[in-house]
């Protein structure tokens, strides 16, 4: 289940819109993937969807402090165009 939060505030720059789709999306992701019974994805994406709630309300910074071995892969990551469900 995905959690819900209070959303009644408009986001107040560029950054919060961002994180507002992100969140937006991940939760429709998650139910693309519930009725696929994708489960462990339906999990990744409950727990990215949280981590945006989290950096829209404050509870946690944009970034955590960069220290050696904590950064992204940067594993590319391209569209698969067209979705066929």
């Amino acid at each position: 289940m995905v959690p819900v939060y209070n959303d009644s505030a408009v986001p107040a720059t560029p950054a919060d819109e961002s994180l507002a789709y992100i969140r937006q999306m991940l939760g429709e992701l998650r139910g693309v993937a519930d009725e696929k019974g994708a489960d462990m994805l339906c999990y990744l994406l409950e727990m990215a969807y949280v981590e945006a709630g989290d950096l829209m309300s404050g509870r946690r910074a944009l970034s955590a402090k960069k220290v050696e071995g904590n950064a992204a892969a940067g594993v590319p990551v391209q569209p698969a165009g067209k979705i066929k469900l």
